[in-house]
């Protein structure tokens, strides 16, 4: 079993696909465990942590260098890839092909 990533705690436990830790009562899921090991932890605009494969939407209409229109706020991203730097998700929006996103500007759906 992962320890707490709160508290450090090593007495946690399974409970429904969810690790649980009862001192302190955090959970997590195994995808944020694995994660977590490897360092890179992405979050959209309300907090929830992201993952490879995730769907999202934009939430504000976002300007693009050398294209005429802006992707509007509520466009769907369907399967994103997380990658390090300031722009933390690679994803194809349709319509526009590939990009980078910043996960501030992005919420899970």
């Amino acid at each position: 079993m992962p320890q707490c990533p709160m508290c450090g705690s090593t007495y946690t436990y399974e409970d429904r696909g969810l690790f649980v830790c009862p001192e302190c009562g955090h959970e997590w899921s195994e995808s944020a465990a694995a994660q977590e090991e490897s360092g890179l932890i992405v979050k959209d605009s309300n907090g929830n942590i992201l993952t490879e494969g995730d769907s999202v939407t934009v939430i504000k209409d976002l300007k693009v260098k050398g294209a005429s229109n802006p992707i509007k706020q509520g466009t769907k991203v369907k399967n994103i890839r997380l990658v390090e730097g300031d722009h933390n998700i690679d994803c194809k929006v349709d319509g526009f092909g590939p990009m980078k996103l910043k996960s501030e500007f992005v919420k899970k759906l």
